[in-house]
């Protein structure tokens, strides 16, 4: 499909809510790539468990296969269907940064083998975060986990509306639906890894590094 001609439907309140879960969910059953709005950027979301929307993904983003794609949740409980829920002062972090603008990287709970690209190195670790936002709450916990990445070609600015999204990949390859939730805050999330003994600062996003530490710091 090309990006003129790019299926668009609205998510901006109760009334079109419902329509753009449900059509939302088919494409993303079919194995369609979804752009959706969240709390920080628009993304383009697939079904982990489905190896060649994955790979429509990569190939559609244009992004190197070596760069994991992170996991988007519904809730605290779904969490635990593709990582090892967070104890200590990192579940401090979870509690005071979820839902929101924080991507937390963790090791991979056993039955999760979803292939999301990323070193061989890593591939015992998944990036999660649970997005303050109403639509892409609704859509995890109706199609379970989803694996995200930002709704732009790899190495171009992230976009903040349904509109940036169809210029985005207008001439060209393109998603299966653009769903508008109106304008995004724009400020990517900070990604912190906590898979291994001491956690780092990946990417500096929507949170600030310090606060991060002085929450580790604290002991949660």
């Amino acid at each position: 499909m090309t990006g003129a001609g790019i299926p668009v439907v609205p998510a901006l309140g109760a009334a079109t809510l419902g329509v753009a879960l449900e059509t939302a969910l088919g494409v993303l059953a079919a194995g369609g790539v979804v752009a959706i709005p969240t709390d920080t950027v628009y993304g383009l979301a697939v079904l982990p468990g489905r190896e060649e929307a994955v790979a429509a993904l990569f190939a559609l983003k244009e992004r190197p296969v070596d760069v994991a794609l992170p996991v988007l949740v519904g809730d605290l409980e779904q969490v635990a269907e593709v990582a090892v829920v967070p104890s200590g002062p990192v579940a401090g972090l979870a509690r005071r940064w979820w839902p929101g603008p924080l991507t937390i990287v963790l090791e991979r709970a056993s039955g999760f083998d979803a292939d999301l690209g990323g070193p061989p190195d890593r591939a015992s670790t998944v990036g999660v975060r649970w997005p303050d936002h109403p639509f892409v709450a609704g859509l995890c916990r109706r199609a379970g986990p989803l694996a995200v990445t930002s709704a732009n070609r790899h190495g171009d600015p992230p976009c903040t509306s349904a509109d940036q999204v169809v210029a985005a990949f207008a001439p060209g390859p393109a998603p299966d639906l653009v769903v508008d939730g109106g304008t995004c805050d724009g400020v990517p999330s900070t990604v912190v890894d906590c898979s291994g003994t001491a956690p780092t600062c990946l990417r500096e996003g929507a949170v600030p590094w310090g606060d991060l530490e002085g929450e580790l710091g604290s002991g949660g």
